[in-house]
């Protein structure tokens, strides 16, 4: 008899951590793991960073990245540092 209550104890706990880790992690874990398509890239130490196309802040406009590096070191920071 204690081993039937103790196996219906121990299957609501399992039961609840299932409900409740459902109910607070992570909302889609199956599409994340099946549409997740990163890759490694072709780049590797020290060669020289992929060009790119900036639009201008009033959208007229275009600046090559690359034309703007010169023989200096470029390094751009996306984010608000205030």
């Amino acid at each position: 008899m204690l081993k039937k209550i103790l196996m219906i104890a121990g299957g609501v706990i399992v039961l609840a951590a299932a409900v409740l880790i459902t109910w607070i992690g992570p909302r889609n874990v199956i599409g994340m793991l099946r549409y997740d398509q990163r890759r490694d890239g072709d780049l590797k130490v020290g060669d020289r960073a992929p060009d790119a196309m900036l639009v201008s802040l009033d959208g007229r406009g275009r600046q090559q990245l690359l034309a703007s590096a010169g023989s200096k070191p470029l390094v751009l920071v996306f984010g608000s540092f205030t």
